[in-house]
């Protein structure tokens, strides 16, 4: 059973950037698709961007489109999104996410799509 840990966030001013992480123990990263989740306070959460198993496919919300990047390194274990140009929307706690049995192009852009969660991790945008 996979442990999903992000890498800690932080506060920042709006346009800079910033990378989050994701690793896991217990189990090979390499074996499920993998998403970015985030919730803003007092609201539902959201999905981000996904990335398949190999790193080929990858899927964005359209508010993070052409700013935010999702990738995987397997041999690392390591699911990352970077985060450029960020906005104060942005701005909100940052959860990872991981499911097995994914179909290569499917979106799985829902959070009922996936079985493991990390803990999460706070971004803070200041504009």
């Amino acid at each position: 059973q996979a442990q999903l840990l992000e890498s800690r966030g932080g506060q920042v001013q709006a346009g800079a950037s910033l990378r989050l992480s994701c690793g896991a123990s217990g189990d090979s990263l390499s074996r499920f698709r993998v998403g970015w989740f985030r919730q803003a306070q007092g609201k539902e959460r959201d999905f981000v961007a996904t990335v398949g198993r190999s790193g080929g496919f990858t899927y964005y919300a359209d508010s993070v489109k052409g700013r935010f990047t999702i990738s995987r390194d397997n041999a690392k274990n390591t699911v990352y999104l970077q985060m450029n140009s960020l906005k104060s929307e942005d701005t909100g706690g940052y959860y990872c996410a991981a499911r097995m049995g994914s179909s290569g192009y499917y979106t799985y852009n829902s959070d009922k799509d996936y079985d493991y969660w990390g803990q999460g991790t706070q971004v803070t945008v200041s504009s």
